[in-house]
């Protein structure tokens, strides 16, 4: 019999339609003749989930006692006998209860799938084993019902049910997931905006990662990758070549299974010129990164192999992508290749995928530069063959019986002229005419074991041989020159194409900028050193690396720019010819360091602007809201000393409740100004202890009436970082603000609870509430929402509020109450080792 199939309806939280779409599909395939039954879907109450119930046949359950109360199951054997095409199961990673068939419900669809039944099931991300700890990280809640995710992969079909965060939010507020009571306590915890985005693309990606194997192929048991593990930083060596688009793609979308992955591309030019590279071609791979979100490096080394691995280490590089070798088959003479060396020399630390593509084995468009800058090693060989080569010819010569001839001796010791000179250059060269000439005369020129000619002739091709071989070598000597010289203009040419592209893209960071010098040139260190006048020490404007120069005099190479200022790398000596792309990359630096100072400027120029804004509503709120009190202060001072007229005892105490009333409400205002004022001269500096929010929170609700706030602070809340004066002033200013808007007779909520590594203080009132588009703009000052009266404040609560919250490194959002109103939620940092394993909820919701 034929192994059924298995369709799951994946989503990232509960409430997103799962069953709602599993029910759907049913009805579908019901109407078009497939004999499709219900052996297990829980409705949860939800009204539109249960009214598709209606229509489909569905088995009856299996009723399970189990410690004084009855359960109902699936029934397996109920549905095998029953043998239709199609079973909806709903909650694959559901745990039976104890004396059911199976213990997890998904080995009991696996029984239906080997008997040939097609099942339709739903799970979430979040049931998933491997993502355990993820989604823990995330939520602060364990998943105690999970399916291995071996069953879930083995699925034919797999299709997404997504929902936005505030979708489902608003589907939870309308009592379409949860009972109305449940309501407050799941979006204040579980259901928050920020734990349904996480779960959103947990599920994004795990679904990704299995397009990519339907893709890809294969099939057996992998790890599914999370995108809450390590950090993947991917480097991808280019040439200049075609396959260089290819690599980019195929690293993006390696990098595209791990969330932060990052994505460096880098190009290795010679010193002593370039490779088959094309400038054109670059410029399309360096767009190509950078619209894949990667950055593109351009580096000089000579060793390509070792220019390739120094940089993957130094910027924490964890694989390196490269493409199959272009050369020919007998190009590979030469050594084993860039890709085999860097493989060979990667060590335990890096990965290197080798990625083949179209070009392989094509050929190089040109062939690779020489120049006079040869190395030690090549030097040394060069002297070798000029000077050894002969010699060891002789002697193969002069062991032969018969002898080629002193023309054709002639001119095997040209050819070794002419590899001397192609290895070394052109002093080997020299060496190599000279001893060859001497050991032609010696050993192969009658009369021999003489340096003396008898035959002109041969005294001709002597001098002739060692004429030919100087120009030879000469030729060689200059083409490499040349070439030298061409691919070294090459070079320089696409590293001031990349900086003006900086230029033209608007680039403005100067750290930036003095990090790819030091890229560029190898440098240690590189810093960016001016001085007001000749008689003012030097400062440093930026820097990067270890230990930058202080002074020009102290490092390797030092680039004036004008008059004071200079730039100066630490590491090596350049070369003279270095020096004029050094002096590009010295003037667009001091052009990056002046316009990031008129942006200082400008931005000091929009503060200025700011605080003269905030200085008139200031005075405007003078004017009025603090003429008010002083009006009825200074009317009942005045009525009471008046002796025209004669108060009672009620009205004498009346008029000092009134002053008295005046007095706090000018306070309350004064407070909030200056606390306003600190805030914007940024003197505000907290000092942070730890605390219990139920020593701070009752103090800071004594300016509100009695009776107008529930508070609910669990005692197993962890401390917080905060600084407890700050935290009371800004706790009573929302408090204030929310009784102010609550309608009479309603109680504004004041709950905490903890989430991992946070704190949440949430203040919840029945007002009004606020739309969207206002919830930030109540946060900046002299504000006031609606219709509030004149002498409601000057709208500083709220900003003073969040401005002390950051200051203490927390946050402070407006949220919609459900059912109405508005919610301010505090988030604050956990003490240091307070941290609970779960969460601490507060024991009762939100009304």
């Amino acid at each position: 019999m034929a192994r059924g199939k298995l369709r799951i309806y994946l989503g990232a939280a509960p409430g997103v339609g799962k069953t709602y779409a599993m029910l759907s599909e049913a009805h579908r395939r019901v109407e078009r003749g497939t004999d499709c039954v219900v052996a297990f879907v829980e409705h949860h109450g939800r009204p539109r989930t249960e009214v598709l119930l209606h229509g489909l046949e569905q088995i009856r359950r299996r009723d399970i006692e189990y410690r004084s109360a009855v359960f109902s199951e699936m029934d397996v054997d109920a549905v095998l006998e029953r043998a239709p095409a199609v079973a909806l199961v709903d909650e694959l990673a559901h745990t039976n209860v104890p004396g059911s068939r199976n213990a997890k419900r998904w080995q009991d669809v696996e029984e239906l799938l080997r008997a040939g039944i097609d099942v339709i099931s739903t799970v979430n991300i979040q049931h998933l084993e491997s993502l355990g700890d993820v989604v823990e990280s995330i939520t602060g809640v364990r998943q105690q019902e999970t399916v291995p995710d071996e069953v879930a992969r083995r699925a034919d079909q797999i299709e997404l049910v997504d929902m936005s965060p505030q979708a489902l939010r608003r589907r939870m507020a309308h009592g379409n997931i949860y009972r109305s009571d449940k309501v407050d306590a799941a979006l204040s915890n579980y259901f928050r905006p920020g734990n349904l985005t996480a779960l959103r693309e947990l599920a994004l990606l795990w679904v990704a990662d299995r397009v990519d194997e339907y893709l890809q192929q294969y099939r057996g048991e992998h790890d599914i990758s999370t995108p809450w593990q390590a950090r993947e930083r991917i480097v991808v060596g280019l040439t200049g070549g075609p396959e260089g688009r290819t690599l980019i793609r195929r690293a993006s979308r390696m990098a595209a299974k791990g969330s932060g992955s990052e994505i460096l591309a880098v190009y290795i030019a010679r010193s002593d010129g370039l490779t088959s590279a094309s400038p054109k071609e670059l410029a399309v791979q360096r767009t190509l990164v950078e619209d894949l979100g990667g950055t593109f490096h351009h580096v000089i080394g000579d060793d390509i192999p070792i220019a390739l691995l120094d940089f993957a280490r130094g910027v924490n590089a964890t694989q390196v992508v490269l493409g199959s070798s272009r050369r020919k088959a007998w190009q590979y003479v030469y050594g084993p290749g860039v890709g085999a060396t860097v493989a060979r020399e990667s060590g335990p630390d890096l990965d290197v995928h080798i990625v083949t593509h179209e070009e392989v084995a094509k050929g190089r468009g040109l062939p690779i530069a020489r120049g006079t800058r040869l190395g030690r090693t090549r030097i040394l060989w060069g002297w070798a063959v000029g000077v050894g080569g002969p010699a060891l010819l002789s002697l193969l010569l002069y062991g032969m019986e018969n002898g080629p001839g002193l023309a054709n001796d002639v001119l095997l010791f040209l050819f070794l002229t002419v590899v001397a000179a192609l290895i070394g250059g052109l002093r080997p060269a020299l060496a190599s005419a000279a001893v060859g000439s001497m050991l032609l005369n010696y050993w192969f020129t009658p009369p021999t074991h003489t340096l003396t000619v008898q035959d002109p002739e041969n005294f001709v091709a002597i001098v002739i041989f060692f004429a030919v071989a100087v120009a030879v070598a000469s030729v060689v000597d200059l083409a490499a020159r040349r070439t030298h010289q061409a691919a070294r203009l090459r070079a320089e040419s696409e590293i001031l194409s990349a900086l003006a592209g900086s230029v033209l893209r608007g680039e403005t960071a100067l750290h930036a900028l003095l990090d790819r010098v030091r890229e560029t040139f190898g440098m240690e260190s590189v810093a960016l050193l001016e001085r007001q006048n000749d008689l003012e020490p030097w400062t440093r404007a930026g820097a990067v690396g270890p230990t930058p120069a202080v002074r020009p005099e102290d490092a390797d190479v030092d680039m004036p720019v004008g008059d004071h200022m200079a730039l100066a790398l630490s590491g090596r000596v350049l070369p003279a010819e270095d020096r004029r792309v050094l002096g590009a990359f010295a003037a667009q630096a001091a052009v990056m360091l002046d316009r990031q100072r008129l942006v200082d400027e400008a931005e000091a120029a929009r503060r200025l602007a700011e605080g003269n804004r905030i200085r008139t509503a200031l005075l405007a709120a003078v004017s009025h809201d603090l003429r008010t009190p002083l009006a009825a202060i200074k009317a009942a001072v005045s009525s009471l000393r008046s002796a025209d007229v004669s108060w009672s005892a009620e009205d004498e105490a009346e008029f000092l409740a009134g002053i008295e009333a005046g007095a706090d409400r000018l306070d309350h205002l004064v407070g909030n100004l200056l606390d306003m004022s600190r805030l914007q001269t940024g003197t505000v500096t907290p000092l942070i202890r730890e605390i219990d929010l139920d020593e701070v929170v009752p103090v800071a609700l004594g300016g509100v009436p009695e009776g107008s706030v529930d508070l609910d602070i669990p005692e197993t809340l962890p401390m917080v970082a905060v600084d407890p004066g700050l935290l009371e002033r800004a706790v009573a200013n929302i408090v204030e603000n929310a009784v102010k808007y609550s309608p009479d007779g309603q109680l504004v909520t004041v709950a905490a609870s903890a989430l991992g590594e946070r704190v949440e203080l949430r203040v919840a009132d029945r007002g009004r509430g606020v739309p969207d588009e206002g919830k930030e703009r109540i946060f900046e000052p002299f504000q006031r929402y609606g219709d509030a009266p004149r002498g409601a404040g000057v709208g500083l609560g709220l900003p003073v509020a969040r401005g002390f919250v950051e200051a203490m490194g927390g946050t402070l959002d407006a949220e919609d109450t459900p059912g109405g109103g508005l919610t301010m939620v505090l988030t604050l940092r956990a003490a240091p080792g307070q941290v609970r394993d779960g969460p601490a909820r507060p024991e009762r919701a939100v009304p």
